[in-house]
């Protein structure tokens, strides 16, 4: 059992100020793989103290530095692909191909694009007689979720290196051994002490901390509504910057003249994939209300194709949800949208015969599914899906803005032109057409209580810098 005992503060792995710990939990067998020590609000103000101390000199430091730094870590993540997709896969469920094929490539993808931004980027630029000056914004706190680790990790720790800014990371006390790895590398590739700090902990008590500390100068926050609107409100008294990605309830609009077949069956595998555990997911799919039988029949088949098993387990598809406390959720979920009167096509409550241990869920359809239920209002960060009926364009775009959320969305239609047409009427940061996937390079984030900002690309990585107009300088 590894035991993660030590912070990364200033530089140095250093004990904890208490003795508190967590058991973190294998969620394909239920064992304890690891005990990760809890921090304190002591803790954090030595990681914001270091931070602090570090900014001057690293946010001096030439384009040059950051990409030479950059690069190494880069390299380093690279050797240890393989061990931090191993991590990822013991630490929150995803399957090993899944794990190596995204989870932990994910975070080499978002070190490279800092990379490209920053060879290109022009901090000054002067115009007309006004010279524009842009600079790190400061001192960071960084939160981020168990469902994509390292991901989300590297898409707010690279900009922020690239920029000039130093922060302090709090990763999911759930699944923290790939934030664990992740430091190792860092600090092997020789990031100035202070520049990176790590200390683990709950929300309640590490979380907010960060958020209300006086010295931290922006909190990019990653995770549920509820604890963003947190974190926005400890930060408010002190006016910093927060950023959030949040929750989802993406709609998957078929138009009629969509090839229904496949692309019923890709929107239920995009539902599936990581076992529903991304807040991007397409977890409404719109159709036709005289395609709904057909539908039910695709779904079905591709549902009941995934091959269901602990994470390690060769031609797994679908793995379990991360924790115990997922688990009930999605079951009390399932049991609700059984009650309201939904048609269940397929899963359902309990577990997958032949899985008696390790959080696994049925891959469950609904069918007929009135957009008020609370299947289709609630993010369920499951593998289940609503399916809901439409009589016209107009309507489903109405269906799918009635959401508190705006993350994501999804249009199939053979026509692009008529695809745009829609994408652009829909209340969401991110609208992929007849399935085209995600792009490091293009902002991601959300509308409504899906978060504000952006990360990924050039817009997250402007998130970390500050705007100055110098005045004066025309001659």
């Amino acid at each position: 059992m590894k035991r993660l005992d030590k912070f990364y503060i200033g530089g140095t792995w250093v004990s904890p100020l208490s003795d508190k710990t967590l058991d973190v939990i294998n969620p394909s067998d239920e064992l304890v793989i690891a005990q990760v020590s809890l921090g304190t609000s002591a803790d954090v103000d030595a990681a914001v103290s270091a931070a602090k101390a570090a900014f001057y000199d690293f946010s001096s430091a030439t384009v040059a530095e950051r990409l030479s730094l950059l690069e190494r870590i880069a390299q380093l993540y690279q050797a240890r692909l393989g061990e931090m997709a191993e991590l990822i896969s013991l630490e929150m469920g995803a399957p090993k191909k899944l794990a190596s094929a995204a989870q932990a490539p994910a975070g080499l993808g978002h070190i490279t694009v800092a990379i490209e931004l920053l060879k290109n980027y022009e901090f000054e630029v002067s115009k007309n007689g006004r010279h524009i000056r842009k600079e790190p914004v400061g001192v960071c706190g960084l939160i981020t979720p168990w469902n994509w680790p390292i991901n989300q990790i590297a898409c707010k720790v690279a900009p922020a290196l690239a920029a000039g800014c130093t922060m302090v990371l709090k990763p999911s006390e759930v699944a923290p051994l790939s934030a664990y790895l992740f430091a190792e590398i860092l600090a092997e590739a020789g990031v100035p002490k202070g520049v990176f700090n790590l200390v683990n902990g709950l929300g309640e008590e590490v979380g907010k901390r960060l958020s209300e500390h006086p010295d931290i100068d922006m909190m990019s926050f990653t995770g549920s509504t509820r604890a963003g609107i947190s974190v926005a409100e400890l930060s408010a008294p002190t006016v910093k910057r927060v950023t959030q990605e949040l929750g989802g309830k993406s709609a998957n609009i078929l138009l009629e003249d969509a090839d229904f077949e496949k692309m019923v069956k890709q929107g239920v595998k995009s539902c599936f994939f990581n076992t529903g555990q991304s807040c991007n997911a397409p977890t409404r799919m719109l159709v036709p209300v005289d395609k709904m039988e057909a539908t039910m029949i695709y779904a079905k088949d591709a549902a009941e194709s995934l091959i269901l098993g602990p994470a390690n387990k060769d031609g797994v598809t679908t793995g379990p949800v991360v924790s115990l406390v997922q688990f009930d959720r999605i079951q009390a979920l399932i049991e609700k949208g059984i009650d309201e009167g939904a048609t269940l096509v397929t899963g359902g409550l309990g577990r997958p015969e032949g899985l008696d241990k390790g959080y696994y869920i049925k891959p469950t359809v609904f069918a007929h599914v009135d957009n008020n239920m609370s299947i289709a209002r609630e993010e369920i960060f499951g593998p289940v899906l609503s399916i809901i009926g439409y009589n016209s364009e107009d309507e489903a775009i109405e269906i799918a803005n009635d959401t508190i959320y705006g993350l994501s969305a999804y249009v199939s239609s053979v026509d692009i032109d008529r695809a745009k047409r829609v994408a652009c009427q829909l209340r969401a940061g991110n609208v992929h057409i007849n399935g085209a996937s995600a792009d490091f390079m293009s902002p991601f984030g959300g509308y409504k209580m899906s978060g504000n900002g952006r990360e990924w690309g050039v817009h997250g990585f402007e998130e970390f810098l500050e705007v100055k107009s110098i005045l004066g300088l025309r001659q």
